[in-house]
């Protein structure tokens, strides 16, 4: 592995994601550290670099690297097995059948393979940050350690949380609190620039008022993880079992806010959407998880329109965000029959600004999601060549119609660097 303390990359078509978007052909960036120091036309930065380490990007796209907001590295497990007996009728029964049996299996060992296996396709297929939600009932103490590990040795950035839950009793829903805080209180110990916690959540059919009510006490400061309304069955047993929503209940208990983020989404009502913006709690979409699971299709559009915060995950599935990103741009004409519905803006409000932003809010330290000076140094490269111009305005739909994740030939976090199709480590 060489080592470099700053990079001067040359001969790119810069895509900066900034406000506005700029797209720089001939372009260059000179990074410093875990830093971009500056961005702009590639004899300019060769002229004022001259002695800089380089990298010559042979005309491909250097742009931020993908980010995931909401994901499940154990999911990993997940692909290639099959539930025993007639298909799940319903999301409850694949939430039975396969997921908690699933995460029942799990020893250590196994959340470190699977969390590694998640982080390499992450690497391979251009995603720099991820929000992870784990659980493992039986191994619960120090899992987020074995996961924080595979982050280091990955070189990818990742908040983790812990999915405290009633449904294996309630000495597992204690061990998942005092998993969360204990990670919580590490990640302040021992700064990483490459890891943050979060608290996780499984969701309120799951989580009694006495279990919501001490995962708040332990956290006051707030910011929490939490599956909501993904399905009916969430607002159902809300309603039967607390007499209120499931938005409702979690605002009782100081759950949503501006560190909170809301999984899905899919079944809330206006109401409840409302109390989301009002609260500045991030909601997640996962078009690809909530069409394999048969469970609907969130109103991201209208939840965007009332000022709710939208942004993009994957929930487990691979990570090749733009694959989401295809999802999400398609179902939403499907589902609604008009072509008008979910356009690219839209896409990219979710996929790149609200990302970017979420991101920062658990790495304040510097910008994500961007190619500009000051921010952190998170690029990747895109072996495309547009078969038409490519242009600031007709970006997104480049990226709908012609990217795919095999295009990605090199992913950078914190200014290190791995060829990702040969998976070899060229700097850091």
């Amino acid at each position: 592995m060489l080592k470099f303390a700053s990079m001067l990359i040359t001969n790119a078509t810069v895509v900066t994601w900034g406000t506005p978007n700029a797209v720089i052909n001939d372009g260059a960036l000179y990074f410093s550290g875990d830093r971009i120091v500056e961005v702009g036309a590639s004899a300019e930065l060769s002229a004022k670099y001259p002695a800089a380490d380089r990298l010559d990007a042979r005309g491909q796209l250097l742009m931020p690297g993908n980010i995931c907001a909401h994901t499940h590295f154990y999911g990993a497990f997940a692909r290639g097995m099959s539930v025993p007996g007639d298909p799940p009728k319903d999301f409850p029964e694949i939430l039975e059948r396969l997921w908690w049996r699933l995460d029942r299996a799990l020893t250590p060992e196994d959340v470190r393979y699977s969390a590694l296996g998640a982080l390499v396709n992450a690497v391979r297929q251009g995603t720099t940050t991820l929000i992870d939600h784990h659980a493992s009932p039986q191994c619960v103490d120090g899992s987020l350690d074995v996961i924080a590990a595979a982050v280091r040795q990955s070189g990818v950035r990742c908040v983790l949380s812990y999915e405290v839950t009633d449904r294996n009793g309630a000495d597992e829903a204690r061990a998942g609190i005092a998993e969360n805080m204990r990670f919580t209180a590490q990640c302040k110990r021992q700064p990483d620039p490459l890891l943050a916690a979060s608290f996780g959540l499984h969701a309120g059919l799951t989580l009694s008022d006495a279990t919501l009510g001490a995962c708040a006490g332990a956290n006051p400061h707030g910011g929490f993880h939490v599956h909501v309304a993904e399905h009916e069955a969430d607002e159902y047993h809300s309603l039967q079992v607390y007499q209120r929503r499931v938005v409702d209940r979690l605002q009782a208990f100081g759950i949503l806010g501006a560190r909170s983020i809301a999984a899905h989404c899919v079944h809330i009502d206006m109401a409840e959407a409302l109390l989301l913006r009002d609260t500045q709690t991030w909601v997640t979409h996962q078009p690809r998880s909530n069409m394999n699971n048969a469970v609907g299709v969130a109103d991201v559009e209208g939840l965007l329109r009332a000022g709710v915060r939208v942004a993009l995950g994957n929930d487990g599935f691979s990570n090749a965000m733009w694959d989401e990103w295809k999802t999400a741009y398609l179902l939403h004409k499907a589902w609604h029959r008009d072509p008008q519905r979910a356009g690219g803006s839209v896409i990219v409000q979710m996929a790149v600004e609200n990302n970017a932003a979420l991101a920062g809010v658990f790495f304040p330290q510097a910008p994500l999601g961007v190619l500009a000076a000051g921010a952190f140094a998170d690029m990747i490269l895109v072996d495309y060549h547009a078969p038409t111009p490519l242009t600031a305005g007709n970006l997104p739909w480049q990226i709908l119609f012609g990217f795919d994740a095999g295009m990605v030939t090199t992913t950078i976090c914190g200014g290190k660097g791995i060829d990702a199709r040969s998976r070899t480590a060229f700097f850091g």
